[in-house]
């Protein structure tokens, strides 16, 4: 008898979770400023040689599952793929993570932060060759609500940590780089389902 009763409160807990459960899809333009301390004036530079900075332009194509509410706080995950370039080089990384949003003002604000983690690729200017190590980066942003299914991304802005193709890595040659500093600026739509 016991058994049955707890089985019953969870599938009813259970139901009431996915009854609040939220999903957005996102296909935002993005940019990227890519920083280093140390110049690889090689020929695999990254950021061009001799340069310590690049802006990156493209697009981040993602979505997210709030599937835990209770009150105004809500938590889920993301996961987002990001294709940038600048002065021939490419930039890609597809990361997945926790997110938390919340809804503390009256709608229709809805500040969010996640943390995420995945493989990063990136290609130099003159070469043909890949490099794809570990990323990381944490964003916060707010949507605006427009519509009962549609959110105005007014901001999004992130911080993370990419090992770039330099001559060290490709060539194990010059001076050691370390990881360059990416931080991320992106606005757009959301599609909330």
């Amino acid at each position: 008898m016991k058994l049955r009763y707890l089985a019953t409160v969870v599938l009813l807990a259970l139901t009431t979770v996915a009854a609040h459960a939220q999903v957005g899809l996102y296909f935002n333009p993005v940019a990227i400023v890519a920083s280093n301390s140390v110049a690889d004036n090689g020929p695999y530079a990254f950021l061009g040689q001799n340069s310590t900075s690049q802006v990156f332009y493209g697009y981040n194509l993602g979505g997210y599952w709030d599937f835990y509410h209770s009150g105004k706080v809500g938590a889920g995950f993301d996961m987002r793929y990001s294709d940038l370039h600048a002065n021939n080089a490419l930039l890609r990384d597809f990361l997945t993570g926790v997110r938390v949003s919340a809804t503390p003002f009256a709608r229709p604000f809805k500040p969010y932060a996640e943390i995420t983690v995945g493989p990063g690729t990136t290609k130099a200017p003159l070469s043909t060759i890949h490099i794809t190590k570990l990323d990381y980066a944490v964003f916060a942003g707010v949507d605006y609500a427009l519509a009962h299914h549609v959110d105005f991304r007014v901001f999004e802005v992130g911080y993370g940590s990419l090992a770039t193709a330099s001559t060290s890595t490709v060539a194990a040659s010059g001076p050691s780089i370390p990881a360059s500093r990416l931080l991320n600026f992106s606005s757009g739509l959301v599609f909330r389902f």
